[in-house]
């Protein structure tokens, strides 16, 4: 391998740069963008990693209530809800609650009872 080789990947990055430079110092301009992606890709990561994992989940029907289960903590995770705390006590009331009241075992309901007790 000559000197040449060692360089030109670098020499390919660097044109690739220099032909974008606007695009690239546009962040310079406006506050309000980023520098990088870093806050998007860490907030969907859950997601994406869950979309891989319904992959192997066995069988469609699986894959669904996988996915059902899975949205019930993210809901939980959005109303500050704490994923234990919501599923011990809606595996504990659900057989007794009326099925009209099906909703108040919702992680974003839970809370709600919580704070009223």
């Amino acid at each position: 391998m000559g000197c040449g080789d060692i360089f030109q990947g670098h020499k390919t990055a660097i044109a690739h740069s220099l032909d974008r430079w606007d695009q690239l110092c546009a962040y310079l301009y406006d506050g309000l963008l980023e520098i990088d992606n870093n806050l998007v890709e860490n907030a969907i990561r859950p997601v994406a990693l869950g979309r891989k994992n319904y992959l192997f989940a066995g069988s469609h029907k699986a894959a669904e209530r996988a996915a059902g289960i899975y949205s019930f903590f993210a809901i939980g995770k959005k109303h500050e809800v704490n994923p234990y705390e919501w599923l011990k006590y809606t595996l504990e009331n659900i057989l007794i609650i009326n099925h009209k009241n099906l909703r108040d075992l919702y992680p974003q309901n839970y809370k709600k009872l919580q704070e009223a007790e």
